[in-house]
């Protein structure tokens, strides 16, 4: 044989070796092959170089075909494991399990052609683990909004169009990426906040229900007779009948809830639609002030009294 085929290495010679060095013997291994070869088949051994393409060309052909076979794979096994997700779950995941699937087959279809030359996987995963621990106390905050944006796809506590109150902001939900959440206000603002702040704190949906409770708080005089205040506030209640939700518990109400300093405090409690929410609100509002001054009743407002006192010289 005119040079030393690689697979006559003794496995017992690469033993305690890191994947680096183990490369690195192997190229000055084909370097040396290559170099005799070249030498022999200038001097009319010709046999030299097809043992030469015998121990190197057909390996690495053979491996070439092995990575774009597991590449096609790859991508056919993501994209069936991703469809039902993206179909029943939420498209950004569904492109996440897809990307997740791929690269963990390419991993390893890499790691199984490596060691077809000899190449120790035992020492790549050592190296893989400690480079992945490096990366997570580097972007251990840019994990945190991960995988609280997987917590968010998955378990689904609000979806885009909801209007929310989560991490300091209340806006309509634009979008839930992986890292990030999309907010756009009424006012035509939009605030983008991580992931980790919303699922670590209170999550209010406020459109998650259909109907909604208008409660409006006002305060009156003393002196005004509470049987009178009470119908006033009950007639201005019923202006707006026709925007009431009807059904078991969802009553209009005119409650005293308070004896305050200066005034008697009623509450209102008026059921309607999500959508009339706001409108509603500003109506009933309207329709309580001017019932009450219709009716000569006063809306007390916080007052201090001085008192001047002149002592005698």
């Amino acid at each position: 044989m005119p040079f030393q085929d690689t697979t006559d290495i003794e496995s017992g010679s690469a033993e305690g070796l890191t994947a680096e060095e183990q490369l690195s013997r192997s190229a000055q291994q084909a370097m040396q092959d290559v170099g005799k070869a070249t030498n022999d088949a200038m001097q009319g051994d010709f046999w030299a170089l097809w043992k030469l393409v015998e121990a190197y060309a057909v390996p690495v052909l053979t491996a070439l075909l092995i990575l774009m076979i597991g590449y096609f794979a790859a991508k056919l096994i993501s994209r069936i494991a991703s469809r039902p997700v993206r179909s029943k779950v939420d498209e950004t995941l569904g492109r996440f399990t897809g990307k997740l699937v791929f690269y963990s087959i390419m991993l390893f279809t890499v790691l199984g052609v490596l060691g077809m030359f000899g190449v120790s996987v035992t020492s790549f995963a050592a190296v893989i683990g400690a480079a992945g621990f490096a990366i997570g106390l580097a972007f251990q905050g840019t994990l945190s909004n991960f995988s609280a944006g997987v917590l968010l796809l998955v378990f689904r506590p609000f979806k885009v169009g909801d209007v929310i109150s989560a991490g300091g902001v209340t806006a309509k939900v634009d979008e839930i990426d992986l890292f990030v959440t999309t907010f756009n206000t009424p006012d035509n603002r939009r605030f983008i906040v991580p992931n980790s702040q919303i699922t670590g704190a209170t999550i209010e949906n406020i459109s998650f229900h259909k109907e909604r409770r208008v409660d409006v708080t006002i305060g009156v005089d003393y002196e005004a007779d509470l049987n009178e205040t009470r119908r006033v506030l009950r007639e201005a209640t019923e202006v707006q009948r026709d925007k009431m939700v009807k059904g078991e518990g969802r009553e209009s109400q005119v409650v005293l809830s308070d004896l305050g300093d200066s005034a008697v405090i009623w509450t209102v409690r008026f059921w309607t639609t999500q959508d009339d929410f706001w409108s509603v609100k500003e109506q009933l509002l309207t329709d309580l002030k001017q019932g009450l001054d219709a009716a000569g009743i006063g809306i007390p407002f916080p007052q201090m009294g001085v008192h001047l006192r002149q002592e005698a010289s």
